[in-house]
This record gives C-alpha cells, structure tokens and sequence, in this order.
C-alpha cells in the first residue's frame, strides 16, 4: 500500500503531545488523530491504511477509531461504489469544542454573578472591596472571551 499522506514528523509527534495533554485522548487516538490531520484535502484515510501507516494492531486501530467517532473528534465517509470506510477529522469539530468552550465561559459567568451579588449583599469590608473588583475584571474577561468564540464561529460557519 502507498502513503497517501505526506507527513512532517516534526508536527506530527507535536501534535500527537498536543493531542494527549489537551484532549486527554490515548496516545494511539492522539497518533491517529494527528495522521488525520495531515489530510488536507479531507479525502479520507481507510482502515487499512491507519493499520500499516501507524504499526499497530487492527483492534487496537479499531477500539481508538471508535474513541475518537464517539467524542466526534473524527467521522467517516463512504465513497461511491466502495464497502470500506474512511476516516476524516469531523469539519464540525471546531464549531462542537468552542461551543462547549463558551457554555463552560457562560456557566463560569453565571457563577460569578451570583458570587458578586451575594458579597454586595454583605457588609463591605476594604477587602471586599477589592475582591469585588477583581471579579468583575475576570467577569469581564470571561465575557469578552464568549464574544470573541461567538464571532470566530459565526465568521468560519457562515
């Protein structure tokens, strides 16, 4: 079998770091992923190819596939007049990740809505004060941050 992907090692084993320490993803699932990542043009790897690319076995292939469809970090695609399926990053993956991305934001907002409220409620102390204070900057930081996601998405998913 030829590869059909041209691969930097260098980026690669980067990614594959990256991979395991960000997404907490297994470092088969991390290699896999990474490999994906140098299909370009989204043509799709097969199965067979993720075996003999990668050195690894068919069910270790085939468990850490599944690890990746199920957190939708990857999908398939069937070509026409063909059984087998390949395998491709998932293009809505960005749009998945921010928006859990800016729900976690959103919750961290409410949260710290609420604490600021409670502690305008008590007594203020100098210190309060200044506790107050620093929340709101965060508070504020966690919202410009929202609508800085919100945007980018809405720009790459018009």
């Amino acid at each position: 079998m030829v590869k059909t992907l041209e691969i930097d090692d260098q980026i690669f084993h980067k990614l594959v770091n990256f991979s395991m320490n960000n997404f907490q993803l297994p470092p088969l699932a991390a290699k896999i992923y990474a490999y994906l990542t140098f299909d370009f043009e989204m043509n799709g790897v097969s199965f067979e190819e993720l075996v003999e690319d990668l050195k690894a076995s068919k069910s270790s292939i085939s468990s850490n596939l599944e690890i990746l469809l199920k957190s939708k970090y990857i999908t398939t695609l069937n070509k026409i007049d063909e059984r087998k399926r390949y395998f491709t990053l998932n293009p809505d993956y960005v749009k998945i990740r921010f928006g859990g991305i800016i729900d976690r934001l959103e919750r961290e907002v409410d949260i710290l809505e609420d604490l600021q409220v409670l502690v305008k409620s008590r007594k203020v102390e100098e210190n309060s004060s200044f506790y107050i204070n620093k929340m709101d900057i965060y508070t504020e930081l966690l919202k410009s941050n929202i609508i800085q996601c919100t945007n980018t998405l809405d720009a790459l998913y018009k």
